[in-house]
């Protein structure tokens, strides 16, 4: 039977230790910390009860009531994870007998391929900034890095000046967890990052530079470009050559993995590039462009293609 507290304080005082935990000692990211303390907060609210009296069916009711409110799957799967780190953390203490959350099964949920875009769509996409002075020549920038490099939105905004090794044409990521790495920039971002840093100085001494001066990427007020800022970038321009749909920075970094696959290179590149800790993860790319698949075979099998069936006839 359990043991119910009110208003449930004992929970909440393991989820600040959990999150302290996170923050401190595996250095995620404010949007990962974000992201788990909602869940974890929803969850303290649905069950009221210390942690070593938390029972699978307290946990399995939650993931139910997320469903029936209407929740996405993806959604509902993400804090059922939350609550596995949690119990696991909280098992590695100590502080429950076994981790309850292990035991509930994950609500299936469909398998959405990445959306990419074109080789001309992404040309006709980095080329559609025009003019001179900072916001133009950045917003080049930022579209050609995102594509040339694969970068999450937050690396790109987390970027400083120093990270930048233009003559090497190399950049330091930082990604999740603070794990850094270093990726290659291509010719045309190198060419668009050089035109930018020199606006970019201008800019310092036109203003009489008062804002920040590590950030690579700036707004108007020279302050560090935004997350939500380089979204903008990235619809604003978008919209403007005809996509349609959803898109955002996240498409540009899957373009980048998809492209570099149909070009022929290894999933295990293609793994750091990305900065992904699984090659699970980066498998997803694997399914897509299946016409270049067909195309392949067509060309590389003796029977692939009609043509090569009885010295070409039908």
């Amino acid at each position: 039977m359990l043991k119910f507290i009110m208003p449930s304080e004992d929970l909440n005082s393991y989820i600040k230790n959990f999150l302290k935990y996170l923050e401190v000692e595996r250095g995620v990211s404010v949007h990962t910390l974000r992201a788990y303390r909602k869940d974890l907060k929803d969850f303290s609210e649905s069950c009221r009860s210390s942690p070593e009296n938390v029972e699978m069916i307290d946990i399995r009711g939650f993931v139910s009531n997320q469903l029936i409110s209407g929740r996405a799957k993806t959604t509902v799967s993400r804090r059922l994870a939350t609550l596995r780190s949690f119990f696991s953390y909280l098992y590695q203490e100590g502080y429950v007998k076994i981790n309850q959350a292990k035991l509930v099964p994950s609500p299936k949920a469909p398998k959405y391929l990445p959306k990419f875009l074109s080789v001309d769509d992404v040309f006709s996409l980095v080329k559609e900034p025009g003019g001179i002075g900072l916001l133009p020549v950045r917003d080049r920038a930022v579209l050609e890095l995102l594509y040339s490099s694969g970068l999450r939105v937050s690396e790109a905004a987390g970027l400083n000046v120093d990270d930048l090794n233009i003559r090497e044409a190399l950049v330091k990521v930082r990604g999740k967890g603070k794990k850094e790495r270093i990726v290659p920039v291509g010719g045309k971002a190198v060419e668009a990052l050089k035109s930018y840093l020199i606006e970019r100085m201008l800019f310092k001494k036109k203003k009489s530079f008062s804002g920040d001066d590590t950030a690579l990427f700036l707004n108007k007020n020279g302050e560090r470009l935004t997350d939500r800022q380089i979204r903008r970038v990235v619809v604003k321009y978008a919209r403007l050559i005809g996509i349609d749909g959803q898109i955002g920075p996240h498409t540009l970094r899957h373009t980048f993995a998809t492209h570099l696959l149909v070009g022929g290179a290894d999933l295990r590149v293609i793994q750091e590039l990305l900065g992904h800790s699984s090659l699970s993860t980066t498998q997803k790319y694997t399914h897509l462009d299946i016409g270049h698949l067909i195309d392949v075979y067509d060309k590389a099998h003796p029977f692939g293609d009609d043509k090569n069936i009885e010295g070409g006839k039908k």
